[in-house]
């Protein structure tokens, strides 16, 4: 797996720019964005989002975790990270529900789910 800072210097070049014209664009020293591309420093995941966003390639991509530029993530799993439906037994059959790293029995699941509505309820 390559690092991030390889694949941000050849996006980079590809794009015909140098380090001071990039680190401008994203806001930063182009000491930084040196430190970045020869992986002597990370950047944190907002600037790393920002890279990604500005050429137009996925995280997994900079991140050296695809060789996709623009890979996206399975519609399966977008959908499930952007809303679960604790209530539809499908969910709670097919995923692992825990809490403090300890699985969820189908007993403590529907009662969490009972409380919640009961809660609701009184609100």
């Amino acid at each position: 797996m390559q690092r991030y800072g390889k694949v941000i210097a050849e996006l980079r070049k590809k794009r015909g720019m140098n380090q001071e014209t990039l680190a401008g664009l994203l806001g930063i020293t182009r000491a930084s964005l040196s430190h970045y591309e020869t992986n002597r420093r990370e950047p944190d995941y907002e600037l790393l989002s920002r890279i990604a966003d500005f050429f137009h390639v996925s995280l997994d991509y900079l991140m050296g975790r695809s060789m996709n530029p623009t890979a996206s993530v399975n519609p399966h799993v977008s959908e499930f990270l952007s809303r679960v439906e604790l209530a539809d037994e499908s969910v709670t059959e097919r995923f692992e529900l825990t809490i403090d790293g300890r699985t969820l029995t189908n007993e403590e699941t529907r009662r969490f789910i009972d409380f919640i509505r009961a809660e609701r309820a009184l609100g």
